[in-house]
């Protein structure tokens, strides 16, 4: 009975090791890293076909449409393993393929006929949207394979460019892949007041399903370098884009919202026209609204705390407090004057609401909210708001004279 029970057990652990070996084995439709592409960045512009595609649609071209350019960055398995070419000189980290056509899935096929690998898009970063694109089509279109893809994860970042989208992947530092430079960029929003908060893919969606207007970033290029500038302002009924928020005026967006991390007011003087400056170390904002019969009104409490951390005026004395008080007074002018401009650049201009007075009307008074919201834009252009703005300097570093 014994030896009956030492067979049974043997077998088990025979059985149990034959199991656990499978794990060992990998999967069977994995593919080796070398035999991929990883796909980090992607650029949507109006169709532009490349000399090369021009040059292999003269001897065959399948059937399609011409509308967009999609051009994809990838990172190789050649550019991975080397960093030098003959010669010694550096090449760049990655290789960026254009194709242009009306099927951005089919668009991504077309690449297999062309590379040895396949392309992997789980590592995509950024999804640059032309700015002629964006005012073209919706960007529920623009976006819909990408929210169809189950490899392309939803926290990919999504931008605007003011000009050609393809123009944000490339870079003249070698050694650097600027899909990458882009996603991390926005890490920097704790330095200033111009970087909105990220929209990810899965956000975006949000933003479109919801039907109200909304903010993307705007990125310029130049030279092989960029620069986060400003906002593109996408309309809620159509979401296409309708225009541009300046730098300034994103700066006036943040403090609406409250949502900066970080950032500089720069004022000037009154009496000898020297430059002050603000450095902000908290920031808030309350949007309250205000429904009295059918009129709708809202005010603006902003509060923030900082340092001085740049004084221009040699006779002012950062010890003492007249001369603090004179400092704030000027930021919180300038700070009024950002938010007067951003409000009037959404209210006469475009016509929109996008720093979210529609959604603070929707939690405070969700019936006049239903009573509104179908025409909320227009609706918003024609409200009174007003602005309450209040700073306080902390700190204004080690610099001084107590005489």
């Amino acid at each position: 009975m014994r030896q009956a029970s030492n067979h049974v057990r043997f077998f088990l652990s025979v059985l149990l090791s034959v199991f656990l070996l499978f794990p060992l084995a990998g999967c069977w439709s994995s593919h080796e890293i070398e035999e991929r592409s990883l796909g980090v960045g992607v650029a949507l512009d109006k169709a532009n076909k490349s000399m090369t595609e021009k040059e292999f649609d003269e001897q065959e071209e399948y059937p399609k449409r011409n509308l967009i350019t999609s051009t994809y960055q990838l990172i190789t398995p050649q550019v991975a393993s080397s960093t030098t070419v003959q010669g010694g000189s550096q090449q760049r980290a990655y290789v960026n393929m254009a194709e242009t056509g009306d099927s951005i899935h089919q668009m991504t096929r077309e690449l297999s006929l062309r590379r040895e690998t396949s392309i992997a898009s789980q590592h995509l970063k950024v999804i640059i949207i032309g700015e002629a694109l964006a005012r073209t089509y919706s960007l529920g279109k623009l976006v819909n394979e990408f929210l169809r893809d189950n490899e392309i994860r939803p926290s990919c970042l999504v931008l605007i460019s003011k000009g050609r989208a393809s123009d944000g992947l490339e870079s003249k530092t070698a050694g650097e892949i600027p899909a990458f430079r882009l996603a991390g960029m926005v890490e920097n929003a704790y330095r200033t007041t111009r970087i909105l908060p990220p929209t990810s893919l899965i956000k975006l969606e949000s933003n479109i399903e919801s039907g109200t207007s909304f903010l993307l970033q705007n990125v310029l290029s130049a030279n092989g370098e960029i620069k986060f500038a400003g906002a593109a302002i996408i309309k809620g009924k159509t979401n296409k884009m309708i225009g541009f928020l300046n730098e300034e005026e994103l700066d006036g967006l943040i403090w609406i919202t409250g949502k900066g991390k970080g950032g500089l007011v720069k004022s000037f003087d009154k009496k000898t026209g020297q430059l002050i400056v603000y450095e902000i170390e908290s920031m808030k904002s309350h949007i309250e609204p205000h429904v009295k019969g059918n009129s709708i009104s809202f005010n603006v409490h902003i509060e923030s705390e900082g340092r001085l951390s740049e004084n221009w005026v040699v006779s002012g004395n950062p010890l003492k407090n007249q001369f603090l008080q004179k400092v704030q007074k000027n930021s919180e002018k300038k700070v009024r004057n950002l938010v007067r401009n951003t409000v009037e650049k959404m209210q006469k201009e475009y016509k929109v609401d996008v720093a979210g007075f529609g959604n603070q009307l929707r939690i405070k008074r969700p019936r006049v909210w239903m009573r509104v919201k179908d025409n909320w834009d227009q609706t918003f252009s024609e409200v009174p708001i007003n602005y309450d703005v209040k700073l306080m300097i902390k700190d204004y570093g080690t610099s001084g004279s107590k005489k």
